[in-house]
């Protein structure tokens, strides 16, 4: 069975459904450029809500370490995604905290080199946009990312994943999870519910071939 991540999430009420319709994990993004940023206070707030078996993960892009590490603390999170330009040793300095995430944005095959240089937990791979850190919509690079998906190590996928697009590209790539923002919104940091509902039911449903 698939995972799902839902990630971006700034509200209760959809923090709720998305743990109801079953999302594995739930994503909160404390970079402060992002539209569905959130402050560590509201998410401490919204996680004091969720089952415990739901899987807490911050998401930072370059952040100081003392930062993270605070947040990691207050928000009492269990995993760290790590989506910037953050070095394989930076990323190592968490591993004895949380588990560890790197966010790769697939932009040639430079990137697959470089994603072997990082000994974390899962490698997450986006689409690129030379603008947009992450949540961009758009769809990842079909090749690039199934190069990813042979490489040893559990892989997050990512890129304008949707309820209508979601079965094609498990099929194709085959990752250990998926992960889902901009697809289920209804503008940034407001979650559709009935598309996260589909989108979660289809990947849970869905049997690898």
């Amino acid at each position: 069975m698939f995972r799902v991540k839902v990630c971006g999430i700034t509200n209760e009420r959809d923090a709720l459904f998305a743990s109801r319709f079953g999302a594995d994990a739930l994503g909160f993004i404390f970079y402060p450029k992002s539209p569905r940023k959130i402050s560590p206070q509201k998410c401490e707030q919204i996680l004091k809500k969720i089952s415990p078996f739901v899987l807490r993960i911050g998401v930072f892009v370059n952040e100081k370490k003392e930062t993270v590490i605070k947040i990691l603390d207050r928000c009492r999170l269990q995993a760290l995604q790590f989506h910037g330009e953050e070095a394989p040793s930076y990323c190592n300095f968490f591993k004895k905290r949380a588990l560890v995430i790197k966010g790769f944005r697939l932009k040639d095959k430079k990137v697959l080199n470089k994603m072997t240089k990082y000994e974390v937990d899962a490698y997450l791979i986006d689409a690129y946009d030379p603008h947009i850190v992450g949540g961009t919509g758009k769809n990842i690079d079909l090749k690039l990312a199934v190069e990813a998906g042979a490489l040893k190590r559990p892989l997050i996928l990512s890129g304008g994943l949707n309820p209508e697009n979601i079965l094609f590209y498990l099929k194709k790539i085959k990752p250990q999870a998926v992960d889902a923002a901009s697809g289920i919104e209804i503008k940034p940091g407001l979650k559709d519910i009935k598309k996260m509902k589909t989108f979660i039911k289809r990947v849970k449903n869905y049997v690898a071939r």
